[in-house]
């Protein structure tokens, strides 16, 4: 073990970068990917998970399932290895497994077995039986506290409205505190309303981590179902395009700029790119323009994980994220959406 972390150290040392040479620096990767319908073969009792046994509408059999696991471990076990080559991301948030048991299917994929990855969950409320999840790679990353925060109507008629709450997992990452809130926030079959709510509460719950410990480094992930520039983003969870304009109460976008100036995004609907998989944080993670402080973990860079084999390669829908399944149709593919990371960097000491 002492000599796999050494391999481990001296990988980090070979590809950090540093503003002056003689600093060094470690690296640190932190991604989401949703994993559009990450199911079983089996009824889960309670939820709506139909279409996803043998007899369902998606014939969702073992060989199917096999499949899945194995294409989303590639996946997830090539995130972030654009900078962390053989290393990949400290911490994953998911979206859209289904239970336990596939997490535990999935981390046993060789893949992700030979990087250790554990994982954290709680079932959740959702009726389809869809969940959030958070991987780690405890060489990297450790757990100190984990809850389900429930989202909560706001109005009397909505109180037989739910949804998947928010998972917030609290850590140590480079021997700081860093909390992890996965969100899935409601579909666009809602109005935009209910993502409103639900980045009010997330906020809430980024208050008081910050409150609680003004050093924390909070990072908010996952499938918002809002781009960048919906305002669940920019006013519910106070989210700023630019590091300039990021105040104490706000959070940075990294994201924003990309979908609006660039037009790239992480899944393709009508023809044209949203960016609904985000990764913000707050602003204890920023350094201020012109600043190159990285005495404590910051900010470095973000990206959207483009590989070859997530994409259509063919056919009227070439170029956009490879389906599971899609008009009927097993494509043996991946997901609806692309997988987005951000780099975080810490000078040593």
């Amino acid at each position: 073990m002492k000599k796999k972390l050494l391999i481990l150290a001296l990988m980090l040392l070979a590809i950090v970068t540093g503003t002056q040479a003689q600093k060094k620096y470690n690296l640190y990767a932190v991604g989401f990917y949703n994993q559009e319908n990450l199911f079983d073969t089996c009824h889960d009792e309670g939820k709506r998970d139909y279409d996803f046994l043998p007899g369902g509408s998606y014939k969702w059999n073992g060989l199917k399932y096999s499949h899945k696991l194995h294409n989303m471990a590639q996946a997830l076990a090539d995130l972030g290895t654009d900078k962390l080559p053989g290393i990949g991301c400290a911490v994953i948030g998911l979206s859209e497994v289904e239970n336990s048991k596939v997490l535990d299917d999935l981390t046993a994929q060789p893949a992700l077995k030979a990087r250790g990855y554990k994982y954290v969950h709680i079932e959740g409320p959702d009726r389809r039986g869809i969940d959030c999840a958070l991987l780690y790679n405890p060489h990297f990353f450790s757990v100190r506290d984990v809850k389900l925060v429930p989202y909560v109507p706001e109005q009397k008629k909505d109180s037989g409205f739910v949804t998947r709450g928010f998972l917030t997992v609290s850590g140590t990452m480079a021997g700081e505190h860093v909390a992890i809130i996965v969100c899935h926030w409601p579909s666009r079959f809602s109005t935009s309303y209910y993502r409103e709510v639900a980045a009010r509460q997330v906020r809430v719950i980024k208050d008081s981590l910050l409150a609680a410990d003004k050093n924390c480094k909070v990072m908010v992930m996952g499938d918002m179902n809002d781009d960048p520039t919906n305002k669940s983003m920019t006013e519910g969870l106070s989210c700023k395009a630019n590091i300039s304009e990021v105040g104490t109460n706000d959070m940075y976008n990294p994201w924003h700029n990309i979908l609006a100036k660039e037009g790239r995004g992480t899944l393709f609907y009508n023809g044209s790119w949203n960016l609904f998989d985000q990764i913000v944080m707050s602003p204890n993670m920023l350094c201020p323009k012109g600043s190159k402080d990285y005495a404590t973990l910051k900010f470095f860079q973000n990206q959207i994980q483009i590989r070859p084999y997530l994409l259509q390669s063919e056919g009227k829908y070439k170029g956009a994220p490879k389906r599971t399944t899609a008009g009927g149709v097993w494509l043996d593919g991946y997901s609806d959406h692309l997988p987005v990371v951000v780099y975080l960097v810490k000078e040593q000491k």
